[in-house]
């Protein structure tokens, strides 16, 4: 029997650039979800939620489907840092990032739509900070213009001379999608990226 069709709910360029490391077929789709926390929702919980939101809305119009949903945050003394979206919030971003550590939490649910079984997690992934000064975070800003990246940084670019070191299991997880852990959730429901 072979598996169902795979669709990432997501139009971000960057996990779809890693899904494709894995060799298998794809499609792609727009989930419509509202993104904003729910009062008192901690991050861990947000993640979750988003990221099964996301799978449960593209499924709607793909019944028959293996659905990957993802969500990312970036905290900072308890408080979410989103996407900057301009200059001045990413200045403010990497100031506060400055010599210290930012935990990422990605959400990862895989959704078969078929039986409307969902397999839910959160990866999470340390970045510890140089110390910045501003005319560095300036000259990076610059070079990179990472306005639509949590936490003001690309990782899998020139942000990594942002950084005195990384911890976890998954480097994947801090550009938005944990290989590592979505492999065995694939294969589970018969997607093999290294064959049977």
């Amino acid at each position: 029997m072979s598996p169902p069709p795979l669709i990432l709910a997501s139009t971000s360029p960057y996990r779809r650039t890693l899904l494709e490391r894995l060799g298998l077929p794809f499609a792609t789709a727009a989930p419509e979800v509202d993104e904003r926390p729910h009062p008192g929702e901690s991050p861990s919980d947000l993640v979750q939620r988003l990221a099964a939101a996301k799978a449960r809305a593209v499924a709607a119009h793909h019944p028959d489907a293996l659905i990957i949903g993802s969500d990312q945050v970036a905290c900072l003394d308890d408080a979410i840092l989103g996407k900057p979206g301009d200059h001045t919030t990413a200045i403010a971003q990497l100031e506060h990032a400055s010599g210290r550590c930012v935990l990422f939490l990605t959400g990862l649910c895989v959704l078969d739509a078929r039986s409307g079984q969902a397999q839910i997690l959160v990866e999470p992934f340390r970045v510890h900070f140089r110390a910045l000064s501003r005319a560095r975070i300036e000259g990076y800003l610059e070079r990179e213009r990472p306005y639509d990246c949590a936490g003001s940084f690309r990782s899998e670019g020139l942000g990594i001379a942002l950084f005195e070191r990384l911890e976890g299991d998954d480097p994947n997880a801090l550009i938005g999608l944990p290989l590592i852990r979505l492999i065995p959730l694939l294969e589970a429901a018969g997607h093999y990226p290294l064959g049977c």
